[in-house]
């Protein structure tokens, strides 16, 4: 695994459109954009900007001088992310902070403490395990008697790893990770060596069982408290280091799990970017499922991000897509308008050089018969799974087809790559210009 951190590329990402309608995903990420306008979105009067949303805070001294305090407003920021250790964990020092700040008018939005962060004993179940949960606990509820919601948890046993730094774009240097080169990680002091940090080789039942157990003891403070937890992925989110498994924060299916565990509002992601990154596809759900109708949502299988939404009006940003298939659903769309609005959109919303790939029926020659709908077979194979399922509609007015698709496709900026016919149904695979 080789990385340069704080290179912030673009990650692949692909859109599905699982009827003409709209996209889809699970039940538990189901998402309705179908009565949001991207006008909507741009009033800032609008109810939707009465919800929380990202804020930008600044990681800040704890002893902040008058200089600090002057360049935090000269950057336009109200909000700073603090951190201390057991030395002055208390709720003294906590609403000391928070007192410094608000008399310049700025929020501590969130107080990390590093003596009960990347602990050991927590993770790995050693001597003093449940101390060192009290320590967090009253963390916890120092943090809530001073009025601060917020701090950081990571679940690493043997700390952050890094190797040489090395140069990306521009020159620039940059924080880097590379599995081959790796020696020693380290935490508040501590190092940890490869090949074994703590002396043996631990498993995944260990590593989530001691999760379990400290979520379960930890979640009812933070509720209590008031004290949201945000949970950082690992650093490096590698499968395992130094003989400890990290299953759990290195990937998404982990972080579902966890979360599923410790079924609290209170408990939930620290998105950091730069592990978020490194961490490629396994950290999140790249494929995004639309459909207009929420129940044909509901019943897809579980895997991609799924929302409600109409693939006429697309709420994403121009460009923020590699890959789109629509598969068998422009066929359901009665007026020619509708199918351009579609191919318009997608165009829109893929970068350039991105792929649309669709499947769909040729509808130009109506047999000769008394029958008013007509219904397509089809067989899929992934791998070693294969399934038969079927389409079917009204007879369309006006013909549509391969051809009238590919004209649309063109005047919306996209030209043909590939295609491929079996009967009556046909693949196109187009390339945005």
């Amino acid at each position: 695994m080789k990385n340069a951190r704080r290179s912030f590329l673009k990650k692949g990402s692909a859109l599905a459109i699982l009827s003409l309608t709209g996209l889809g995903t699970t039940k538990s990420d189901l998402v309705d954009l179908t009565n949001t306008s991207a006008d909507l979105l741009e009033d800032k009067s609008s109810p939707l900007w009465d919800k929380p949303r990202m804020k930008i805070a600044l990681q800040a001294s704890t002893e902040p001088s008058e200089d600090h305090i002057k360049i935090i407003k000269q950057m336009g920021l109200d909000e700073v992310v603090l951190w201390t250790d057991a030395s002055k964990a208390s709720f003294e020092y906590y609403d000391s902070r928070r007192k410094i700040y608000a008399d310049a008018g700025i929020n501590v939005f969130g107080f990390g403490n590093r003596s009960v962060h990347n602990q050991d004993k927590i993770v790995l179940n050693l001597p003093d395990r449940d101390a060192k949960i009290e320590e967090y606990k009253t963390h916890l509820r120092n943090l809530g008697r001073a009025g601060i919601g917020y701090t950081t948890y990571a679940h690493m046993a043997n700390g952050i790893w890094s190797t040489e730094r090395e140069e990306i774009r521009g020159g620039a240097s940059a924080r880097a990770f590379n599995l081959e080169k790796a020696t020693t990680g380290s935490w508040a002091g501590e190092k940890y060596s490869m090949p074994l940090s703590h002396g043996r080789e631990f498993t995944n039942d260990e590593i989530w069982e001691n999760f379990e157990y400290f979520i379960k003891e930890v979640a009812p403070v933070a509720e209590e408290s008031n004290v949201r937890i945000g949970i950082h992925p690992d650093d490096p989110p590698v499968s395992t280091l130094a003989g400890v498994p990290r299953c759990i924060f290195s990937n998404f299916d982990g972080y579902k799990r966890a979360l599923e565990i410790a079924d609290s509002p209170n408990i939930g992601i620290c998105l950091c970017v730069g592990c978020w990154l490194e961490g490629g596809p396994l950290m999140g759900k790249d494929v995004i499922a639309i459909d207009i109708n929420k129940e044909e949502l509901m019943e897809a299988a579980d895997g991609p991000l799924k929302i409600v939404m109409d693939a006429r009006n697309l709420l994403f940003l121009d460009n923020s897509f590699q890959t789109a298939t629509a598969f068998f659903s422009l066929m359901y769309l009665k007026e020619k308008n509708d199918q351009e609005k579609v191919f318009q959109e997608i165009s829109r919303v893929l970068e350039s050089g991105g792929k649309f790939h669709f499947w769909d029926v040729d509808l130009i020659n109506e047999p000769d018969t008394d029958k008013e709908i007509f219904v397509v077979t089809i067989q899929y194979n992934l791998g070693k799974f294969s399934k038969e399922t079927g389409y079917g509609m009204r007879w369309p007015q006006e013909p549509r087809g391969y051809k009238q698709y590919l004209e649309m496709a063109e005047d919306a900026g996209f030209e043909e790559e590939i295609s491929r016919w079996e009967g009556n149904t046909f693949y196109i695979c187009l390339t945005k210009k």
